[in-house]
């Protein structure tokens, strides 16, 4: 139980819960939802190292700016690459949010997702990181526990709970039962690859060089797992590796299915792994409820429709599933005394003597 004191200094803050994700980042403030979904890109400027832009203008700029600006994604497979650039992300966005209430108005508490089974450092690097912020507590949960509360699957019961989180640096498979975690895997295969092996297939079937952008466009243009009853075609552009001259083509969602496939079947054969590997008691209450998708590769066409096929288990995208993380996350900042067993225990770190 918490402090009174705890509980006066949270009512004079504006808490907040983050989906610090590979791709996007999305903000939860207290009392109001999702406040803020921006792409988890920073501008820097190399000779001076100031920051020229954070999110959605930083990502305008990929691609697109000179040798000394670099458009850069301080987080690569759900963890910390750059831990300076990822701090000022995470202040801008806790400045962002933040109203003065009061003539002294203490900083936020933070809950923070994170892909399940990274190590204690990489644990620390997220805490520091909030706490240099402006964090005033900072709370740590496992994406695939925050993904599963934020569908309102009800996670605490004596009953199995599946979800599938599809970010864009990592994967969650993750049974979850009495509020704990009962078999988890986190595969860094998601959405982010399954963009460049539409670049690789690009150029080596049509030899055609694209960037990231193009690439994702196509993926959510026409992007699917499972044959769709209607053909869709798309432009795809790009510079003809043989002539160097810039080329277009029109591209099939056969094309880009050949060119995902590989990446799509491990994520498949990842969640078969987790059904086998679930006790019988929870994988019959599974059949029962279903296996659910979230994260922006759940949005993917055909996705559930694979899984259900090769899994056997009714499968089911979460309502709106980019942000069911972030709301997940904010539905235990929002009832902290009634979740707090779900958040993540992080053992302090020594150092070595």
């Amino acid at each position: 139980m918490r402090s009174i004191f705890s509980k006066i200094l949270s009512y004079l803050s504006q808490d907040i819960a983050i989906d610090l994700g590979t791709a996007n980042s999305l903000v939860y403030l207290r009392g109001r939802g999702i406040v803020i979904q921006e792409p988890s890109v920073v501008a820097v400027n190399q000779k001076t190292g100031q920051i020229l832009a954070i999110g959605q203008e930083a990502k305008k700029m990929v691609g697109r700016t000179p040798a000394h600006i670099v458009a850069t994604r301080p987080l690569r497979k759900g963890v910390i690459s750059d831990f300076e650039v990822t701090e000022q992300m995470l202040r801008y966005f806790i400045h962002k949010v933040q109203k003065k209430k009061f003539l002294v108005s203490p900083g936020p508490r933070v809950i923070i997702g994170i892909p399940f089974g990274v190590t204690e450092v990489e644990k620390k690097a997220v805490r520091d990181a909030a706490l240099n912020a402006g964090g005033r507590e900072v709370y740590l949960i496992e994406e695939p526990m925050a993904a599963a509360i934020g569908a309102r699957l009800p996670v605490q019961e004596a009953g199995g709970n599946f979800i599938v989180d599809i970010g864009g640096g990592t994967t969650e498979v993750a049974v979850i039962s009495l509020g704990g975690i009962v078999f988890a895997k986190s595969l860094r295969i998601a959405g982010d690859k399954l963009n460049e092996d539409i670049i690789h297939y690009a150029q080596e079937q049509f030899k055609l060089l694209i960037g990231e952008r193009t690439a994702e466009t196509i993926k959510i243009g026409i992007g699917s797992a499972f044959a769709l009853k209607e053909k869709k075609e798309m432009p795809l552009r790009g510079r003809n590796v043989v002539t160097g001259l810039p080329e277009e083509i029109m591209v099939s969602d056969e094309d880009i299915r050949k060119a995902m496939e590989r990446s799509v079947r491990q994520i498949v054969n990842e969640v078969k792994a987790a059904v086998e590997a679930t006790p019988p008691e929870l994988l019959a209450d599974i059949m029962a409820s279903g296996l659910y998708l979230s994260g922006g590769g759940a949005l993917l066409r055909g996705l559930d429709t694979l899984i259900a096929k090769e899994t056997k288990i009714p499968t089911k995208v979460v309502e709106d599933p980019l942000t069911a993380v972030a709301r997940g996350a904010g539905l235990v900042l929002e009832n902290l005394d009634e979740l707090e067993e779900v958040l993540v225990e992080t053992e302090e770190l020594e150092p070595p003597r």
